[in-house]
């Protein structure tokens, strides 16, 4: 997520009673989650055995809640609840806004787009010139629609991501999901699909890609373009599908992993790993097909070889 000014990070500093470490002239640009951080982005950790990682991120101004030693050309704001200060920079900047109309007053819907009744557009929504969205879709503020797509009917695009915090004592606290999602042009959504917007990244839909029903996508997803997805694919948050990717029915795959370029992902699979592109696979977990039938034909002849070495 971007700010609409660049913060001093003095201001920063002085705002939430931080020690400042490093590059006191820093601007912050952007705040993001780890996973996401590009340079003039604020990025936090709360644990110590992180705070390497953070500090090696592209993130330019961090949040911790002890002194580290800060690398050049970045800054550390010591301060005792980092998720605190983030979350609020969050909600400050993408502050809720409920729906109190079908369609948003603050929603910019090009006048060749057409919407069928029951559709819901929230604020600060963009729809392009010729795209259709279907009876009783959901579309959830800091949307972005591109040109030619076309949206099936029950469809919720934009609801929060399912991200939370985990205190010491067991119990979980919700962030406030300030990303979007960006639909681009010429992409096909099926019914009763879910796409989840970012924590504070986006969800992104490649151009040219295809959906079926009831697909879910999570939080902060990446699909590159010309992918084709069958019925009841679900991809967990932050993972990354890189162009021309076909994934078949039932596929599920894990958060944070990447599918290569033209990989193809058989039905009913499980993909708890990062996988090649130019490959089929297959199972659960997924493995390159040929591979895994051969598995599958050896593990049918256990039971003949068992027997054969009992016998003898």
């Amino acid at each position: 997520m971007k700010f609409p000014q660049p913060i001093p990070v003095r201001q920063l500093a002085d705002r939430f009673n931080a020690q400042l470490l490093g590059e006191a002239s820093l601007l912050a640009t952007g705040i993001n989650e780890i996973h996401k951080v590009e340079p003039g982005d604020i990025a936090f950790s709360d644990a110590p055995k992180y705070f390497q990682k953070t500090l090696d991120s592209a993130a330019t101004i961090i949040l911790l809640n002890a002194p580290a030693e800060c690398p050049l050309g970045k800054a550390i704001l010591v301060v005792e609840k980092p998720f605190e200060v983030y979350d609020t920079l969050i909600r400050e900047h993408r502050p809720f806004e409920p729906s109190v109309s079908p369609i948003s007053h603050k929603a910019q819907i090009h006048p060749t787009a057409i919407l069928e009744p029951g559709v819901v557009v929230a604020a600060n929504v963009s729809i392009g010139a010729h795209s259709y969205i279907q009876a009783n879709t959901y579309i959830g503020e800091y949307t972005t629609i591109g040109e030619h797509v076309t949206i099936g009917p029950n469809t919720i695009i934009g609801s929060d991501a399912f991200y939370f915090k985990k205190h010491p004592d067991g119990s979980y606290q919700k962030w406030c999901s300030g990303g979007r999602v960006i639909i681009e042009d010429h992409v096909d959504i099926g019914a009763g699909c879910t796409i989840n917007k970012g924590v504070s990244g986006d969800t992104i839909i490649g151009a040219g890609s295809k959906l079926d029903c009831q697909i879910h996508i999570g939080h902060g997803v990446v699909i590159g373009k010309n992918c084709l997805m069958a019925a009841q694919v679900g991809i967990g948050g932050k993972t990354i599908i890189e162009d021309n990717v076909v994934l078949y029915g039932q596929v599920g795959i894990v958060q944070a992993v990447r599918i290569g370029k033209g990989a193809v992902v058989l039905a009913g699979s499980g993909v708890s790993k990062s996988l090649e592109g130019g490959k089929t696979y297959f199972g659960s977990p997924a493995e390159e097909m040929r591979e895994k039938y051969r598995e599958l034909a050896a593990a049918r002849q256990l039971p003949e070889l068992l027997k054969k070495l009992g016998s003898s």
